[in-house]
């Protein structure tokens, strides 16, 4: 029986290691200052040292956040490996969704028609709600900031990372090259070597314009890592507004079920008629007459009187005045401007 054996380009794997070998000398040479290195303009090593540190800090700052909303390492670690096998993440119970299941188990077990077991059935109903909206904000968050801060380290950082490692290479030719020239003994050799040195100074000087190119795309990223920081912040912003709302209707459940201790507003928080939807002086009725819609894919605006969306972001629409067909009014934070109907899935009903 013939088994085909896989084919093997004997030239190639020679020039390959060849060029490997150039590369790990010229280094050695650099590193003992016995061999010169071409340096790059001031304004590509400006532009390098500013993708370096926005990659650091995206990083710093999605690992950061992603502790803050789910403390438990383990946890993020299961569900960083189901997202890897693109697989739905496990839904577990919160902390505050199993305290609130053993005290309403615990207020049964005392008696829900005394005081003890019906204030702690009343507790827990008001935890298992806290951790509702604490799994929704999670998911919020996740949607609006970190998916596209990973999004962004792994699709743009990644590819400028990849050509700068080539650009490296190719300037580690260069230099190569350049040696061979000045070392050159005979007509001949000379000749060669120039040509080479030719063929890579051409290579190298296009991939240092390809990577300039993508270092440049960085400044704009920015502006648009802004506006996922604007929908981080509305989605903290009405998370803690219904944890308070909940905990004060809790305290007032807890006065007309009778105790020793009357009701007392949580510290820095207003209950003020006058000051309602307002917490610690943020205004929670910002977005009054605003519904919530989802982006179905990413648009690019037309011009400044319109907003750029992202796929799978949630923002702040409602109707034109007078209506339009085609466009609604978008919020994304303090940031506002028209958005096409088109693009948006609504979350609220009217």
């Amino acid at each position: 029986m013939n088994i085909k054996m896989p084919d093997f380009d004997m030239k190639k794997f020679v020039k390959g290691a060849g060029s490997t070998l150039s590369r790990v000398v010229q280094l050695t040479e650099e590193k003992l200052g016995t061999s010169e290195k071409t340096e790059m303009d001031a304004r590509f090593e400006h532009l390098s040292e500013r993708s370096d540190s926005a990659k650091l800090w995206t990083e710093k700052i999605m690992r950061d956040t992603e502790a803050a909303l789910i403390p438990n390492p383990a946890n993020r670690m299961e569900d960083f490996i189901f997202e890897k096998i693109e697989k739905q993440k496990p839904k577990r119970l919160s902390n505050l969704e199993y305290l609130g299941l053993d005290m309403i188990e615990g207020g049964g077990e005392f008696g829900q028609d005394g005081p003890y077991g019906s204030a702690l059935i009343k507790v827990g109903q008001a935890e298992q709600k806290l951790g509702s909206c604490e799994r929704d904000f999670i998911g919020s968050a996740g949607v609006c900031y970190i998916q596209p801060l990973k999004k962004f380290l792994e699709g743009e950082m990644k590819t400028i990372t990849k050509e700068k490692g080539v650009l490296e290479s190719k300037r580690l030719d260069l230099d190569a090259c350049k040696n061979r020239v000045r070392k050159a003994r005979s007509m001949i050799g000379q000749q060669a070597a120039e040509r080479d040195l030719r063929v890579a100074q051409s290579e190298f000087d296009r991939q240092a314009e390809i990577t300039k190119l993508l270092l440049e795309g960085i400044s704009t990223t920015q502006a648009t890592h802004l506006r996922y920081l604007h929908s981080f912040v509305e989605a903290q912003v009405r998370y803690y507004g219904q944890c308070n709302k909940i905990m004060s209707d809790l305290q007032r459940e807890l006065v007309s079920l009778g105790g020793p201790q009357p009701y007392v507003p949580v510290s820095g928080y207003e209950e003020d008629d006058a000051l309602a939807g307002r917490v610690n002086n943020i205004d929670l009725g910002a977005n009054a007459g605003y519904r919530r819609a989802r982006v179905l894919c990413s648009y690019d605006a037309k011009d400044g009187t319109e907003l750029n969306l992202t796929s799978n972001e949630v923002i702040f629409v409602c109707e034109c005045n007078p209506p339009n067909s085609d466009y609604m009014n978008g919020k994304q934070g303090l940031l506002k401007g028209l958005v096409p109907k088109a693009f948006l899935e609504m979350l609220d009903d009217d």
